[in-house]
This record gives structure tokens, C-alpha cells and sequence, in this order.
């Protein structure tokens, strides 16, 4: 390369790397600024532009430049921004504009809880509806009045719950893909996508069991609301009588149909007696953002561990990996300052090994300090596992939990290899079971032994840890495990859990346990939250880093395994706890 080439290298890439500095610079301050509270205001809670999650995090950068303006926060930072409008004299009431509400099951139900509270302070909660969904007008329910559009073109989503469960078996037949599941639960299901067109009996019952309890929970809490019979709700979604806005109106679910220059009229009134034509509103997320502060006053702390995701071997920055959060539990233990500790897990569960290690921290955790479990949208298999030894344990009532479990899965591509792909494969070996993990080839009968002893000694130890962490008969931890999911609510029945509460029952609960003079008060302690989440900056360092890239060595099917066996985190030869569906409610 000459002189001149090298100087006009070195300065092109100067000028990239400012550019790339400007870019992350001007993606990073979008949305930074500090928000202004009007001297009075109203509390808005608008869907449109509002993400309730488990852990409050910076707004995507490159989701934001496209113009995203949904804003994400954590449900205890809801919790505690609602807690304190309602104490707040500023805020005159809450707007709620539900139309676009979805989400996790525990999520919804604690910020309907978060809601009804604040309403029940004495101060009005009114709601606006112009496409009236299922988890929008569940949250509404807690209003004192329900608006609805009297526009043409109101669409009701409100028709129950479903869930749809998808079987590859055909599809993989036919590209020679054998698929071979070892397991102990006969509701243990989360292999049978691979293995079956349709469900097992066990499957089906515990899947139309589940979205019953949650669908009884949810249409009694909109009966009480509403002052309706649950019956009379269910038979206006089974007989399609809610088509249109007047619908909704004659059965007592809204109280009156507005247009927009109304709803301003209304707003207006309920703020000042209709002196002032444009309500001033402050939105969820700038309210939390101006209250919601740590209390650095307060010497003593509780700690609440999110384990919020799949749990992964290692140390992935965004899933619960056993290295990083034994890690997390460990520094938990040794900080003299944190007196008591809620482990918030939301997690369908994975892999046994990491679940192990995060396990061993709690219980050393609490040997020094009490623990208290609260349940997000799932605590099943992994995620039952490492938290079913705390102290007490909260859960929400639709929260999916126990799947009490274990599987291991390893496809066979022989027919895809030789039959489609028209591939020749000759296997060297040094042993006689060298090749039981190449995925090209069928496991014999003593291979599927070996591994079926693997998963029966983990479903025992599994069934083990349940029977002392709850105080429960092992042969009755083995009748209602199986790999079964439970509701929250018929967990609660069954002793797998304590009570059906929020993560702030659980904070506060926390504080009551912990030795010393302190106080449950929760002015008198500080709540530090771990893992801490990425900032915009690690966020854009990521997106633009990238993940390493890999090269598949061997045969040109390992690219396909690869991928196959991805689903969910599972890997060949691993045995895993894990429930085989996510729910949404949308």
C-alpha cells in the first residue's frame, strides 16, 4: 500500500469512527430528557405509548429513530409512580386509555391491582375505549367510569383466551427428521411438537385447565367491577352480543358513548368543573421518572433479583445464565447492607445444570439473610426450581407454575441426510457410542436407557428439592408434578405456593422478615434491583458489535441441527426443565 492509500485509509476511518460516535451520541439522547410535572395534573395511562415489564429499561434507541415512541417500565416502578399519585395532591386522578394493552398475565394483574388501589385512595380512575380489548378492558374494569367511542368502526377484540399449539411431526416425517424425546411427566409436553400432530389427552386437559383458571380469575374480577353475573359476562362473548358500541352500553360494561370534543368535555369537568378547556396530563413513565427515586437516605436495603427469562448455561447478558446470576446471588449474600431479599422470577425454565447452580446460591443466600419468592407471568420447571425453597412465596393468580419435570431431546437426520439430501456418511469411532450425539443416527436401545437414567435421577432430585422446600410428601409432590402446569390459583390449592400477591406484597413482606428493628415501613428502606439493566449505550454497543460469528465445522447438517435444536435453548444431549409454551395476553 503506498503513502498516499494509507493516509486516505487511516482517514476514512477517522471520520467513521466520529460518525459512529455522533450516531450512537444523537440515538442515546433521544428520550433523555427530564420530564416537567405541571403544578397540577392528570396521571395518564395510555397504552398507545406505555410497555409494562418486569424490569424497567432504556427505551430502544434504534426501535425509537423508527420511530417507536412506546416508553417500557418495570412493574415495580408502576407500582410505586401509581402508589404515589394517589398520595400525591398534585395529581387529580388517572386517565386510562387501555385499547392497546398487552402483555404478561402477572403484569396485567398487578397493575389492575395497582389501579384498583389508587382508586381506592379516593380518587377517580376514568377510562376511554375506541377498540375495546381483552387485557385493555380487564384493566379498565377498575375504573369508576368507562367511556367508549361513539365513532363507526369500534371493533371488539373481547372473546376470551385461547392458545394454539403447533405439531411438526408431518412436516418432519416428510423431511426425514426423527425426532427422539426422553422424559419422565406425562404432562411433560415440551417435546411433543417434535414428536406428535396433535396433543396427548394430558396435554390438552392441563392446557384447557390452565386458561380456565385464568379466564375464571379474570371474569370475576370484571363481574365484581361491573356489578354483573360472571354467567351473564361469559354469555355476552358466547353469543357475539358485544358488536357494537351501543352493545357494550345496554349490558352495563361502559357508562356512556362520547365522541372526542365529549371526552375533553368530560375530562375537563372532572379536573376543575369544566373551567379549563385542555387538561393537563403527566404520563406514567415522566411521573415515575420525577417520584420514583432511590431512597439513599435509608442505610438498610432490600434487594429484588429479577430472574426474568430463559435460564441458560454461561453468562448471556440477556437470559437468566447460571454463571452470572450465582454470581449476582453470591454478591447479594456477602452485602452486609441488604437485610432481606425478594427473588422475582419469570422464568418457563431450561437448563438443569444452570438451575443447579443459581439453586445452590439461593439456599446459601438464605441462610444469612430471609428470601422471599414473588411470581411473575411463570415460574415452571427451572424457574420452580430454584425458587421453590424461599422463605415464602408469592405468586399472581395467573402465574404458570410447578411443571414439575424433566426432558432431553436428540433429532435423528439419517433419513434427511440419505433419502433427500442423497448425502453418503461413513462414521469413524473410536467407541462403540462415539457418534449417540451426532444427531445422524438413531439412539439404540442401550443409548436411550443411559439417557432415561439421566432424566429419572433429575426428575427425583427434582421432586426431592419440591418435597423440602415446601414441606411436602415426596409421593405427593410426585402425584401433582408430572411435569403438570398449574394457575396460580391452583397452586396455591396444592401448597406450591404461599399466597397470590404482587411484587410490592412481597417487598413489603421482605422488610416485616428481616432481623432488626427496621421497619416493613418502605420509607425506612432502600430497594436496589439486580441484575442492573444495559444502558442505550451497551444496548448500541451490541447492536453494532454483533454476536461472534461462528463457523459450523463437520458435516453440512450440523448447520441444521444447529438451528433445530435452538428452539427454546435446548441442546443435544442436555437434559432440561422447561414448560413448552409462553403465554401473551393480547
Amino acid at each position: 500500500m503506498t503513502l498516499a492509500a494509507m493516509l486516505g485509509f487511516i482517514l476514512v476511518s477517522v471520520v467513521i469512527f466520529f460518525f459512529s460516535l455522533a450516531f450512537i451520541g444523537s440515538l442515546a439522547a433521544l428520550g433523555s430528557s427530564q420530564p416537567v410535572m405541571p403544578r397540577t395534573a392528570v396521571l395518564s395511562l395510555d397504552f398507545s405509548k406505555l410497555a409494562v415489564s418486569e424490569q424497567t429499561t432504556e427505551a430502544d434507541p434504534l426501535s425509537q429513530l423508527q420511530g417507536s415512541n412506546v416508553t417500557p417500565i418495570g412493574i415495580w416502578d408502576a407500582i410505586q409512580a401509581i402508589d404515589a399519585a394517589a398520595a400525591d395532591p398534585a395529581i387529580k386522578y388517572m386517565y386510562l386509555r387501555p385499547d392497546m394493552a398487552s402483555g404478561g398475565i402477572a403484569e396485567l394483574e398487578e397493575l389492575r391491582t395497582a389501579i384498583d388501589n389508587f382508586r381506592r385512595s379516593g380518587k377517580a380512575v376514568i377510562s376511554y375505549m375506541e377498540t375495546p380489548t381483552t387485557p385493555g378492558y380487564y384493566l379498565a374494569s377498575a375504573s369508576d367510569k368507562i367511556y367508549m367511542s361513539v365513532h363507526e368502526g369500534t371493533m371488539n377484540m373481547i372473546s376470551g383466551l385461547s392458545s394454539q399449539m403447533f405439531f411438526l411431526k408431518d412436516i418432519l416425517d416428510k423431511l426425514g427428521v426423527n425426532v427422539q424425546l426422553i422424559r419422565h411427566g406425562k404432562y411433560k409436553s415440551a417435546g411433543e411438537t417434535f414428536i406428535k400432530n396433535e396433543p396427548s389427552p394430558e396435554n390438552l386437559q392441563q392446557n384447557r385447565e390452565m386458561l380456565d383458571a385464568i379466564w375464571n380469575n379474570w371474569t370475576s374480577t370484571i363481574a365484581r367491577a361491573r356489578e354483573i353475573s360472571q354467567d351473564d359476562f361469559n354469555s355476552m362473548i358466547d353469543g357475539l352480543k358485544l358488536n357494537f358500541a351501543e352493545d357494550f352500553l345496554d349490558n352495563g360494561l361502559v357508562d356512556e358513548l362520547l365522541t372526542r370534543e365529549e371526552l375533553k368535555e368530560k375530562l375537563s369537568s372532572f379536573y376543575d368543573a369544566g373551567e379549563t378547556k385542555d387538561v393537563p396530563m403527566i404520563s406514567l413513565t415522566d411521573y415515575a421518572k420525577l417520584k420514583v427515586l432511590p431512597n439513599f437516605k435509608a442505610e438498610n436495603k432490600i434487594a429484588v433479583i429479577y430472574a426474568n427469562g430463559d435460564i441458560v448455561d454461561g453468562s448471556d447478558p440477556e437470559q437468566v445464565a447460571g454463571d452470572r446470576y450465582a454470581s449476582i446471588i453470591a454478591d447479594v449474600r456477602k452485602d452486609s447492607t441488604v437485610k432481606a431479599v425478594v427473588f422475582r422470577v419469570s422464568s418457563p425454565g431450561g437448563s438443569v445444570f444452570a438451575s443447579e447452580k443459581i439453586k445452590n446460591e439461593i439456599d446459601l443466600l438464605r441462610q444469612d439473610k430471609p428470601v422471599i419468592a414473588s411470581y411473575g407471568a411463570y415460574a415452571a420447571s427451572g424457574g420452580y426450581w430454584i425458587s421453590n425453597s424461599c422463605d415464602y412465596i408469592f405468586s399472581n393468580a395467573g402465574t404458570l407454575t410447578g411443571s414439575i419435570g424433566v426432558f432431553s431431546m436428540i433429532p435423528d437426520f439419517s433419513k434427511t441426510v440419505k433419502d433427500i439430501a442423497h448425502v453418503n456418511i461413513t462414521t469413524v469411532s473410536t467407541n462403540k457410542h462415539s457418534d449417540m450425539y451426532s444427531g445422524l443416527r438413531p439412539l439404540d436401545r442401550a443409548e436411550v436407557a443411559y439417557m432415561q437414567a439421566s432424566v429419572e435421577r433429575i426428575y427425583d432430585k427434582f421432586t426431592n428439592i419440591v418435597a423440602e422446600g415446601r414441606n411436602l410428601d415426596k409421593s405427593y409432590v410426585d402425584s401433582i408434578a408430572q411435569g403438570r402446569v398449574w394457575a396460580g390459583t391452583d397452586a396455591l390449592e396444592l401448597g406450591l405456593v404461599d399466597r397470590i400477591g404482587t411484587i410490592k406484597d412481597a417487598i413489603v413482606y421482605a422488610a416485616a422478615s428481616a432481623d432488626g428493628d427496621y421497619g416493613q415501613d418502605l420509607a425506612n428502606w432502600q430497594v436496589v434491583e439486580y441484575p442492573k439493566p444495559l444502558t442505550t449505550i451497551e444496548k448500541l454497543m451490541q447492536a453494532f458489535g454483533g454476536s461472534e460469528a461462528r463457523i459450523l465445522a463437520g458435516t453440512p447438517f450440523e448447520g441444521i441441527e444447529e438451528a433445530f435444536m435452538d428452539w427454546n435453548g435446548t441442546r443435544t444431549g442436555q437434559v432440561y426443565a422447561r414448560i413448552p409454551y409462553e403465554i401473551e395476553i393480547k
